[in-house]
């Protein structure tokens, strides 16, 4: 038995955020408002489900698909559920002969998890990316889409891990 996804429903709240985008933009231009649209469902639900995409495509009159390339594309907008911090690792050829696969393999091993994948307790999700423009601070890596860490040495991965657990304890005290 398959279910139909609940579609999602723009509260009030969000369409004035989305109206606010759109309102920097010329009118037939709208569809230009599609970064900051995602961002705000993004930060709303912490992840952008593939119905938003198409609330989002409605709103702003332009095809899902089109939406759809953009959530892809970007590794900023996550398509599912990730922890409460979301460790992206640049695995581009200037990180990788700087020791950036063995940077995201360090990190997967402490953690206990595959690449992609997610604690059991929520807290960590450690990706691959792209090129994240800091060649010469490699290997890299950005926290949650916000953070730019450089050099990370193994020692500097593991303090970082501490800290945001820390973090993390220090909020739900």
């Amino acid at each position: 038995m398959t279910t139909t996804p609940t579609p999602y429903v723009l509260s009030d709240a969000t369409r004035a955020r989305f109206d606010r985008e759109v309102a920097k933009y010329p009118s037939e231009q709208r569809q230009s408002a599609v970064m900051a649209c995602l961002a705000i469902v993004q930060q709303e639900l912490g992840h952008v489900p593939r119905e938003s995409e198409d609330a989002i495509a409605a709103y702003l009159g332009m095809p899902a698909i089109a939406v759809y390339e953009v959530t892809t594309f970007y590794n900023m907008y996550n398509q599912r559920p990730v922890g409460r911090y979301k460790l992206n690792v640049c695995a581009n050829l200037p990180c990788q002969l700087r020791d950036g696969q063995k940077a995201l393999d360090h990190l997967c091993s402490k953690l206990g998890i595959e690449q992609g994948g997610t604690t059991a307790d929520g807290l960590f999700t450690v990706q691959k990316s792209e090129c994240l423009g800091a060649c010469a601070d490699s290997p890299v890596m950005l926290v949650n889409d916000r953070q730019m860490c450089s050099f990370m040495s193994n020692d500097r991965l593991d303090a970082l891990l501490d800290t945001l657990r820390a973090d993390a304890a220090s909020q739900k005290a």
